[in-house]
């Protein structure tokens, strides 16, 4: 299964409409863009908590129970797998980041059986970005754009 969210942050949204009408490729900002998320999504792994801050939802006993012997012991890090699938792809007008394993969309919503356990958003159905990674995007395009 694979899950797409679009992101519907206005702020940065209004931004990039008025710096795309200056230039004609983004694709340098759009790639400084996809570096610094991934790097804020791969901080997750290591602060355990949500684009907002919040710690993630310990392991339901039955997980616990059941985790492999050569796990890597920790939430969301079995084998390594899901975080190493952690990349984005830049263009001229947008940068696409997540991860390339199919589990993710259930850390990422949740389900009935598992809490979320944010890594890309603060609101995945709404698409919204933390405040924290809002700033660091307006932060990014704010500087290239005086580059420019």
């Amino acid at each position: 299964m694979s899950a797409s969210i679009t992101l519907n942050d206005q702020p940065v949204l209004e931004f990039l409409h008025a710096l795309g009408k200056k230039l004609d490729d983004l694709t340098p900002v759009m790639d400084s863009i996809g570096q610094e998320m991934e790097t804020r999504v791969s901080n997750r792994f290591e602060t355990q908590t949500d684009p907002m801050g919040v710690a993630w939802s310990p392991w339901a006993d039955s997980t616990r129970k059941s985790y492999p012997e050569d796990g890597n012991g920790r939430l969301l890090d079995r084998y390594g797998d899901m975080l190493a699938s952690l990349t984005h792809v830049a263009d001229s007008a947008s940068v696409t980041y997540g991860f390339g394993q199919p589990h993710a969309v259930y850390h990422e919503f949740g389900t009935k059986h598992m809490p979320r356990r944010g890594l890309l958003t603060s609101d995945p159905d709404a698409g919204t970005l933390s405040d924290g990674d809002q700033a660091a995007v307006l932060d990014i395009l704010l500087i290239y754009l005086s580059e420019t």
